[in-house]
């Protein structure tokens, strides 16, 4: 066991950002985190985090994943401080980090996302998994499945994940799969690129758009230039950024910026609803 203190950082937060669909509160401050083939439980209680696993493993592995590396106070002071709106986002988020996960775990995961929502998500990915992933086992001794490689998936009818319910999404899937087995989609090339080329790269894939590969850009590849927008940033955009989001300002970090405002936008005014009320 591995015990932190560590600043701008919450579980809780990032667990409901959206970026991640293999990471679960099991209750008491206690979450899970599959990523690729690795399993790890993390209990946090403030600012002091256990990860459960070895020094080895969290050195090389999730210190990088969850970007421990990156002093996320920087981003915070970037923000103009007249700009009330992105001032009370980064306040209520600051515990997000952008996480540095698999390329291909992201390409289906983003694929699976298109007209759907976080809980519909974490299901088609656990169902995916645990019918076409390596089955593995934790500390514990707990059956958990690893993240399907694309030759487990290249070789389905383009229908067959229908069963898993990912709907008309799944030829998007299998047809990522193809292109990865076959060559066509290098993803070691992609992971090289810079964020222009590898968004250009992943558009050529069948159903990705600007948005999913701007969250396959941001979540796998670390590209903190992308800035993905959904509803829920487009309402945020209209209602705040009339003139568009300041771009030059936050110049390779617009990305963090567009999670403080999606959490926000998901969490923040309910919150502030009800803090008023009180």
């Amino acid at each position: 066991m591995i015990t932190k203190e560590l600043d701008y950082f919450s579980m809780d937060q990032i667990c409901r950002s959206g970026q991640c669909f293999r990471m679960n509160p099991e209750g008491e401050g206690r979450y899970s985190v599959i990523a690729g083939d690795r399993y790890l439980e993390i209990r946090q209680q403030g600012k002091t985090c256990c990860f459960y696993c070895d020094e080895g493993e969290f050195e090389n592995f999730w210190n990088d994943y969850f970007d421990f590396g990156t002093d996320y106070s920087a981003y915070i002071r970037m923000i103009n401080p007249r700009d009330a709106y992105l001032t009370e986002a980064a306040g209520f988020g600051s515990g997000i980090r952008i996480l540095r996960q698999d390329l291909w775990e992201m390409i289906v995961s983003f694929l699976i996302s298109q007209q759907n929502n976080i809980v519909r998500i974490r299901r088609c990915i656990r169902n995916i998994c645990e019918l076409y992933g390596e089955e593995k086992t934790n500390a514990r001794g707990e059956i958990y499945h690893a993240f399907p490689e694309p030759e487990a998936l290249a070789f389905l009818d383009e229908d067959e994940l229908m069963a898993c319910n990912l709907g008309y999404r799944s030829k998007y899937v299998v047809r990522a799969a193809r292109s990865a087995v076959s060559g066509e989609t290098d993803l070691d090339a992609i992971r090289k690129m810079s964020y222009a080329k590898a968004r250009q790269e992943l558009m050529k894939l069948y159903g990705v758009g600007e948005k999913v590969a701007d969250c396959i850009c941001l979540f796998a590849l670390h590209h903190l230039q992308a800035f993905p927008a959904d509803t829920h940033i487009h309402q945020a955009m209209e209602a705040h950024y009339r003139r568009g989001f300041p771009n030059r300002r936050y110049r390779g970090a617009q990305g963090v910026m567009q999670q403080y405002i999606f959490y926000y936008e998901l969490f923040g005014k309910e919150h502030k609803k009800e803090r008023e009320e009180v």
